[in-house]
C-alpha cells in the first residue's frame, strides 16, 4: 500500500476511478479507509469488520455485509430459475443462516482471487439486490441518471424536509419517501417497488437514524456529510456507539416505526 495514503479513519475524497456505490455510509467507510480507498477488491471479511465503525453491532452488520457475497441473479430473469424445495431451503439455511438473505447477493462469479471472493463497491448497485428504486439520494436504475451516483437535487430536497432546519425526524422523512414513490411512479415507467424494496428501503434509513441519530431525529449537518460528502460526521460531533451497538431488535423495532411512518399501502 502506497505510504503516500492518509491513515486509516482520517477522510479523504475518493481516488480518481474508484469504485463507488449507490450507499452513502458505505462509501463514507472507504473513504476514510476502513475499506479499500480504491473501493476494488473488498473481501467479506473487511466489509463485515468495516460496519462496527458506524455503531453496528457484529450480528446486524453481519446480516447486512456477509449476503452480499451471495451470487447475484437479476429479478428480470428470477423465472427462469429452477424452483427450490421446502427441504432444500431449509437445509441451505442449516448449512449457512445468511442464505436467508441470499436475495442481496452482489457477487459475480468470476471476482474471486485464489478462491476468496471479493466485491468492489459499484457491484452494490447491482439493481434488486440490496439495491431498489425510490432511494434517498439516488436515482432509478431504470431512469437515465442511473442508480449509483448521488443525486444533489434530491439530497437538497430531503434536507428541505426538515422543518427546523437543523434535524430531520423520522416523520420528515416518512414524508419525504413518500413523496419520492409518488414522484417515481410518474417519473419512471419501469419502476419497482413493492412490499419487499420498501421494507430494505426503511431498514436503510433505520439504520442511518439508529447509528448516527437517537433513532427519531438526526441532526441535518450529519446527514450533509453523510449524502454531501461521503463522510462520517466527526467533525460535526458524532461519536459512534461502543457499548451498545445497534442490534438486530432495535433495528427491527426502529424498521417498523419507520414503515408507520412513510404509510404506504401496497
Amino acid at each position: 500500500m502506497s505510504s503516500s495514503l492518509p491513515p486509516v479513519g482520517e477522510y479523504a475524497i475518493a481516488p480518481e476511478h474508484a469504485s463507488r456505490s449507490p450507499c452513502p455510509v458505505v462509501n463514507a467507510l472507504a473513504n476514510h479507509g476502513y475499506l479499500e480507498r480504491s473501493g476494488r477488491t473488498i473481501y467479506m471479511e473487511d466489509l463485515n469488520a468495516s460496519m462496527r465503525h458506524v455503531g453496528m453491532s457484529p450480528l446486524l452488520g453481519s446480516v447486512f455485509a456477509i449476503p452480499t457475497y451471495f451470487e447475484y441473479h437479476n429479478p428480470a430473469k428470477a423465472y427462469m430459475k429452477k424452483p427450490v424445495g421446502t427441504w432444500q431451503r431449509i437445509w441451505s439455511l442449516i448449512k449457512n443462516p445468511y442464505s436467508f438473505f441470499d436475495y442481496f447477493g452482489c457477487w459475480k462469479a468470476n471476482q474471486a482471487i485464489e478462491g476468496r471472493k471479493f466485491l468492489n463497491l459499484e457491484d452494490l448497485a447491482s439493481h434488486g439486490a440490496i439495491e431498489h428504486d425510490v432511494s434517498l439520494s439516488r436515482r432509478d436504475f431504470g431512469q437515465e441518471q442511473g442508480n449509483n451516483d448521488p443525486q444533489q437535487d434530491l439530497i437538497h430536497e430531503m434536507l428541505e424536509y426538515s422543518f427546523d432546519g437543523e434535524s430531520l425526524t423520522t416523520d420528515d422523512l416518512g414524508r419525504f419517501i413518500k413523496a419520492r414513490v409518488r414522484r417515481q411512479l410518474v417519473d419512471n415507467p419501469e419502476l419497482v417497488y413493492g412490499p419487499a424494496e420498501h421494507q430494505v428501503n426503511c431498514g436503510q434509513i433505520a439504520l442511518m437514524m439508529g447509528c448516527f441519530g437517537d433513532g427519531k431525529t438526526i441532526p441535518v449537518s450529519y446527514v450533509k456529510a453523510i449524502f454531501e460528502d461521503e463522510r462520517l460526521p466527526i467533525e460535526e460531533g458524532w461519536k459512534r456507539r461502543y457499548w451498545w451497538t445497534m442490534g438486530l431488535i432495535e433495528f427491527f423495532g426502529a424498521v417498523r416505526n419507520m414503515v408507520k411512518a412513510v404509510g404506504v399501502q401496497f
